[in-house]
């Protein structure tokens, strides 16, 4: 995976754009098929959250977040911390500036029955709603990392486990370590095709990179619906165009009114396309990272 510091301009897109989905009840731990199982809540506002404790003394709600390397808690979340501090500082750039970033080495992140030491936490304004802070699938090292939406957890698995065959594979592309899939948007019966981020903190459907956008002449081709304004994880802030795509191919998947975001103007703001958790969350996926293969099902509620 990546570091943050190189694509904090799309790490920071946890501010809703569209919101959706219903409160999901956490699911009891419990080994499936002999794998470690870690429940999740699937929040109104499509966050990924699970409980976790830090240097075995608090207690935290984080988002998976699945464009991040890093662990990184919010600035009112630290404030309530009793086993952590903060030494050291560097500057950081988003799409909407440079800021500070506070960060604190060695600690120790338990989550489920996975614990990892000698954790870097990093500082953020903000993170998903009602939620602490967030972390990668980098946490889960080499596993296979299966998301059940339909049941309401993570599962990590040592081998793809057989379910898998029934799932449809999609391959992933890494780019300075961010997951890649290919999508395509239809627009006035014409096709075009981009690499979209995995990116499980954005709440929204699809968020375009600017050149796409531009080139698939999005702005006045597809229903606007409003215009809003974006905050990164420190507070800066890009005015966004929301509407809604006819048509988002996903495989063989064909979602029809997606939302949609881009930024108008001068292109540059943003370099990549985004799939979100809007799309995210309509599948059951495994994450097979080490040979570049996502599967994906549809889910069955």
């Amino acid at each position: 995976m990546h570091c943050l510091h190189k694509l904090a301009f799309v790490i920071a897109l946890t501010q809703l754009l569209f919101t959706g989905g219903a409160h999901q009840p956490i699911a009891t731990q419990k080994a499936v098929q002999g794998e470690s199982v870690i429940p999740f809540t699937l929040t109104a506002h499509n966050n990924i959250v699970v409980s976790a404790k830090l240097n075995g003394t608090d207690t935290l709600k984080l988002m998976l977040h699945t464009a991040t390397a890093d662990v990184r808690l919010t600035e009112d979340a630290v404030r309530k911390l009793k086993s952590i501090s903060f030494t050291n500082s560097t500057k950081v750039k988003s799409w909407g500036g440079e800021s500070d970033s506070r960060f604190s080495k060695e600690n120790r992140l338990q989550i489920g029955a996975l614990q990892r030491k000698d954790i870097t936490v990093w500082e953020d304004k903000n993170s998903g709603h009602d939620t602490d802070g967030k972390f990668g699938l980098d946490f889960f090292q080499n596993q296979i990392v299966e998301i059940d939406f339909d049941h309401g957890h993570i599962a990590l698995h040592k081998t793809l486990p057989r379910k898998a065959e029934t799932y449809e594979r999609l391959k992933l592309e890494t780019q300075h370590g961010d997951l890649m899939v290919e999508g395509s948007c239809l627009i006035e019966g014409k096709s075009y095709t981009n690499k979209f981020l995995l990116h499980s903190g954005y709440s929204g459907g699809i968020l375009l990179d600017d050149a796409f956008a531009a080139t698939a002449g999005v702005d006045g081709k597809i229903k606007i619906t409003e215009e809003s304004s974006l905050k990164d994880s420190f507070g800066n802030t890009i005015k966004v165009k929301k509407g809604i795509m006819p048509v988002f191919l996903l495989g063989s998947a064909k979602l029809s009114n997606v939302p949609t975001g881009f930024f108008s103007g001068a292109i540059g703001a943003q370099k990549l396309s985004v799939l979100g958790s809007e799309i995210l969350k309509q599948f059951n996926l495994i994450f097979d990272i080490a040979h570049n293969d996502l599967y994906l099902a549809p889910r069955r509620t």
